[in-house]
């Protein structure tokens, strides 16, 4: 008779001494065992990643003199921890913090060899229900990732003006991700393979802005001992990127629209005019047509720069992206907690989504980078993410909600009426007798007495 085998599963089993009763019991269960003696052991063999139980034995392994060591193995990610120890050493300070803080849950032995496997069964349960977070591509572009409809927007956006080489004028909020927009252009586009060279123009000084964009021969000023290539020359082939470009001092975009309308640059001290192929992408968050308006940007450089345009969205206007960005943001930089993090707390997604985000996603990866160093707990919280203002509103039932409501209504109505109530009732397409009822329910019976009533 045909019989399947069952599945095995891994655990890994940090001990110097492992108990043989305790080995049959996993194995019993279909547990592939792996035994590791030594915290290099242990990295060298989880260092691929994948998801296993772990069982360490802390009467055999740990001394506290090697507890940076030990901690650092035991935040490994990808790892549901079991902590095996004497009752006496979870008295000690250091002891207590790791199992705490890193492990699952622990057994104080003695135990039964049944509890123990069950209980590593538990954690590696729970560490496959949070495994490594996971970009499915339909929500990635580049380095970007999103899934509301903005976003998709955006990626559509992206790949349709990435095959042309037009120049590209991307407009958005600070924060929202310019840089990464140009980037994914320039990597879907045939220039790919060429340089990508981004430039910030509002940090570049007028007087040397110059040699930085189209470079300088030796001795063409005081300093200048050997020639050097400009910014613009550098990316010959590929992509230019100049970021805040709505920045750049009026004094100095007379010579950027000369390098863009004849793609030629001159170095300074040269002799020639060098031919350059690049393709432009600008970005900014300065409203260009206020600024044009007002004098501080050329109309003819930006008529230049903006034949195709793209608009970043806001992250207040991507709800439903919010969450997935912050858990982006655990994994990529959950190394950093001084403890293992198993994501967010119902009041931190509830904060993070009544909050406005005014610096978009750069503020959202700050405050989640902070977080991650700063919290104690096991989950990120608003108060880690210094949102708590944004968590606590009084609960409002169906009745508290239509009450507060009529009484809005009425007060309008009696307010464009003088007082009169029948003709508020009126508007209210109620009876005064039923509008009579509900001011004196609502505490608002402040009505001219002569009315007759109903």
């Amino acid at each position: 008779m045909h019989t399947t085998k069952a599945i095995t599963r891994r655990v890994i089993y940090f001990t110097r001494d492992p108990s043989p009763t305790l080995l049959a019991q996993f194995q019993g269960r279909d547990w592939d065992v792996e035994i590791f003696r030594s915290v290099r052991e242990v990295r060298q063999a989880l260092q691929d990643g994948s998801l296993t139980g772990g069982l360490v034995d802390l009467t055999s392994v740990f001394e506290p003199k090697q507890a940076a060591e030990f901690e650092a193995c035991l935040a490994m990610p990808n790892v549901g921890w079991v902590a095996m120890a004497a009752a006496a050493q979870l008295d000690d300070p250091t002891t207590r913090r790791l199992v705490r803080d890193y492990c699952f849950d622990y057994v104080t032995l003695p135990g039964t060899d049944a509890r123990i496997v069950d209980t590593v069964g538990h954690a590696s349960g729970m560490i496959s229900l949070g495994e490594p977070f996971f970009i499915d591509a339909s929500t990635a572009e580049g380095d970007m990732i999103g899934s509301c409809e903005a976003m998709h927007a955006l990626f559509r956006r992206i790949r349709k003006v990435a095959v042309s080489d037009a120049p590209v004028f991307v407009s958005g909020e600070s924060g929202t991700g310019k840089e990464l927009t140009a980037a994914a252009i320039h990597a879907r586009s045939p220039r790919r393979n060429a340089p990508f060279v981004a430039i910030n123009c509002g940090a570049i000084p007028p007087h040397l802005l110059q040699s930085e964009l189209f470079g300088y021969e030796r001795g063409a000023f005081t300093g200048a001992n050997q020639r050097k290539v400009g910014r613009v020359e550098t990316a010959n082939g590929g992509t230019l990127f100049l970021d805040e470009i709505g920045d750049l001092p009026f004094e100095s975009q007379a010579s950027l629209l000369r390098f863009l309308q004849g793609n030629t640059i001159d170095r300074l001290g040269g002799t020639g005019s060098i031919n350059v192929d690049v393709r432009i992408i600008s970005a900014t968050h300065v409203n260009m047509e206020a600024a044009i308006e007002d004098g501080r940007f050329r109309a003819d450089l930006y008529h230049r720069l903006c034949v195709l345009r793209i608009d970043e969205p806001p992250l207040r206007a991507r709800d439903k992206d919010i969450e997935l960005l912050a858990l982006h943001t655990l994994d990529r930089y959950r190394k950093d907690a001084s403890r293992r993090l198993y994501g967010f707390s119902p009041d931190a997604i509830t904060a993070m989504h009544r909050y406005d985000w005014p610096g978009n996603v750069r503020e959202l990866i700050n405050r989640v980078r902070r977080a991650i160093v700063m919290s104690e707990g096991r989950t990120i919280t608003a108060d880690d993410l210094e949102l708590s203002d944004f968590v606590a509103i009084t609960p409002v039932t169906l009745a508290q909600a239509r009450e507060t409501a009529e009484r809005q209504a009425i007060e309008l109505a009696l307010l464009r009426h003088r007082g009169r109530p029948g003709d508020a009732a009126r508007e209210l397409s109620v009876s005064r007798a039923t509008l009579y009822r509900m001011l004196t329910a609502y505490g608002m019976r402040e009505v001219d007495d002569g009315e007759s009533r109903d």
